[in-house]
């Protein structure tokens, strides 16, 4: 009630051993979460539809999983990528690439989605995919 909304509130926290930091609140679906497109068996989006029209949801885990963010790499305003055939040789890996008219070096372009029987090899297997999706400008 606080937050003066319905929905998912999308928490973005920063962890460095220790160590907890605050990003942003967004009153919405974020990037951030769409880990749970490999690991739940409703995803943020129809959490989000569910808990705006007042139906049941569920938070039950289907998978272990992990992403990795992939960032522009550039400040470019015409951005494609290489490597998405690589990344995806990955096993049980998915991209989703946001479609961004804009790249800046570290702005979010998409994420790898991995799962596995650990969250270790889910990280491995979302960070290596990701390192393999390469932005070019075009």
């Amino acid at each position: 009630d606080a937050l003066g909304g319905r929905g998912i509130f999308g928490v973005e926290l920063f962890v460095k051993g220790d160590q907890v930091w605050f990003s942003e609140v967004s009153p919405r679906p974020h990037d951030t979460g769409m880990v749970t497109m490999a690991t739940q068996y409703q995803n943020e989006f129809e959490l989000h539809a569910r808990a705006i029209l007042g139906l049941p949801v569920s938070v039950e885990r289907r998978d272990i999983g992990a992403s990795a963010v992939i960032y522009g790499g550039a400040d470019a305003r015409d951005i494609a990528f290489e490597g998405i055939g690589r990344a995806l040789s990955v096993p049980d890996t998915d991209l989703r690439l946001f479609g961004k008219p804009e790249a800046f070096k570290k702005r979010r372009m998409g994420v790898a989605l991995a799962r596995a029987d650990t969250v270790e090899e889910a990280r491995r297997r979302a960070r290596l995919a990701a390192k393999r999706v390469t932005p070019v400008i075009t």
